[in-house]
């Protein structure tokens, strides 16, 4: 059976942008066809955190007038060379000499770009890899280099008042109608590509008994990930450090190297003793999967991940697979999504990462369900007897990135659950839900498998629909349609800081 991160996996790999270049166009058809994909950012509000995430309309990024890709093989990401001297303004001047970030010529780069499997560690100086970065320039930044002036993604802010024991997640309703297969894709927010919560402790310890039972069905890397893994594990480290630097640190000497301090779990972690995704198990409670280009056809596959949230599906059953193999139990995905996956993959700039949410519902929280765990019982029958307590909203929120020196696609989500019964305080929620529950489409419906919880959850739904609409929660005659503040509800923020105690 599969659930609702199966799903979620499926889809957020799908999300559709723009803005890449072409190896084998003309300066002057390259440079047309990245006007498109970086417009100017005049007329746009100031960002405050009550301001929804802007949608993002990518098909609309790319003319149809222009050059149609023939083949995968010769379509790269957006170079990330004119970064590599702004990333070197602090290192020592033997080292910014090998980094001066100019032109290479593009027959000379594809020739060289670095080998599917290949340890880079193992590769020559002058291999490339997608990016147009060369192993040398990637030996010349060394470890934890500056990745906000790299990936044009700035640094989160310190988040001073955050305190983990009372911390609670955002409450992410990603909920949508008209309910069909569309991405909702939004632009990610930079101080909440990770999100802590009081839970932080536990379930790091869940997730480390996890790996102790099932290993590589939870943490797997192929070859040729190394890169990859390592420069993931160093965005990941920097960017706890510094939006909560009263819980982590890095620290450099000469005997052990650099060595990440976390003051939730009382631990410290020599990074050279460990694989990077070792390094994550231990301290990050958010799942990971590195998509790797191949060089022989472009297309990106799935080369590495700690998924510890997965249902119905693992690490093991789909890593090595392609994206298109990887989404094959999708409704629709063939039809309406697999061109512009795939073009998406192939352009994806390193300063665009986005975010969306999926959604499911669930029997208590299940967090890892491989296939023919026990839990999935809960989905064939329509208990009489189950009590709504027991019955929560699991959303999956999920952000996709381009790392700048690999190159790889990084698609990263964090499992959360809310009792079903807080949205008899939340405006609009019932009724919006409710509509999804009973008039969705009935192939996604199905796949996404809420029949189980349907005949306890829709009663209580209407109930409280018409208990917010007497109580002037909503206005009458409300036409039941996706929030404006998605993917959160009316006077969610104030909610959200009262809860916590700010």
């Amino acid at each position: 059976m599969i659930g609702l991160t199966d799903y979620s996996m499926y889809a957020v790999v799908g999300i559709v942008l723009t803005a890449g270049f072409v190896l084998l166009l003309s300066r002057q058809q390259r440079e047309r066809i990245l006007s498109y994909a970086h417009p100017s950012s005049r007329g746009r509000r100031i960002s405050t955190s009550k301001t929804p995430p802007r949608s993002v309309s990518p098909e609309r990024k790319v003319p149809n007038d222009g050059p149609p890709p023939v083949d995968y093989k010769d379509i790269f990401p957006p170079s990330t060379r004119e970064n590599l001297v702004k990333a070197s303004e602090l290192l020592l001047l033997s080292q910014r000499d090998k980094l001066d970030g100019g032109e290479i010529e593009g027959a000379l780069f594809q020739k060289d770009v670095i080998p599917f499997t290949a340890d880079f560690r193992e590769c020559g100086p002058s291999t490339y890899t997608p990016t147009e970065v060369s192993i040398e320039e990637v030996r010349s930044l060394g470890d934890f280099p500056n990745y906000a002036e790299l990936s044009g993604v700035p640094l989160p802010e310190a988040y001073k008042e955050f305190k983990i024991e009372t911390a609670i997640a955002r409450p992410y309703r990603p909920l949508r109608w008209t309910y069909h297969q569309t991405m909702s894709l939004t632009k990610m927010e930079n101080d909440w590509w990770l999100e802590l919560d009081s839970n932080y402790k536990s379930r790091i310890a869940e997730r480390e008994q996890l790996f102790e039972k099932y290993g590589k069905m939870v943490l797997d890397y192929l070859p040729g990930s190394e890169l990859a893994s390592k420069e993931l594990m160093e965005m990941i480290l920097q960017f706890l450090c510094a939006r909560y630097p009263q819980y982590f640190s890095l620290s450099n000497s000469a005997d052990e190297g650099y060595v990440f301090h976390n003051a939730i779990m009382e631990t410290k972690t020599v990074i050279k003793s460990m694989h990077p995704l070792h390094v994550l198990l231990h301290n990050v409670p958010e799942d990971f999967a590195i998509m790797l280009r191949n060089p022989e056809d472009g297309f990106y596959y799935f080369r590495a991940g700690l998924l510890c949230s997965a249902l119905g599906w693992n690490v093991s059953t789909k890593i090595g697979l392609q994206l298109k193999q990887i989404h094959e139990p999708i409704p629709d995905y063939k039809e309406k999504m697999e061109f512009s996956m795939d073009r998406y993959f192939s352009k994806l700039p390193t300063s665009r990462p986005i975010q969306r949410g999926s959604w499911g519902l669930e029997v208590d929280k299940p967090l890892f369900m491989p296939p023919g765990d026990p839990h999935e019982r809960y989905r064939d029958l329509q208990a009489p007897d189950l009590p709504l307590a027991r019955i929560h909203l699991r959303v999956d929120w999920q952000t996709l990135r381009r790392l700048p020196l690999s190159g790889s696609i990084i698609f990263n989500f964090k499992a959360l659950f809310t009792p079903v019964e807080e949205f008899r305080h939340e405006p609009y929620i019932p009724a919006l839900l409710s509509r999804i529950l009973k008039e969705g489409k009935k192939n996604l419906m199905e796949y996404k498998s809420t029949w189980h919880v349907e005949h306890v959850v829709l009663p209580r739904l209407e109930e409280w629909e018409k208990e917010q609409l007497d109580e002037g929660m909503v206005e009458e005659n409300w036409e039941v349609r996706t929030l404006d503040e998605s993917p959160w509800f009316p006077g969610w923020e104030e909610r959200w800081h009262r809860r916590q105690g700010f």
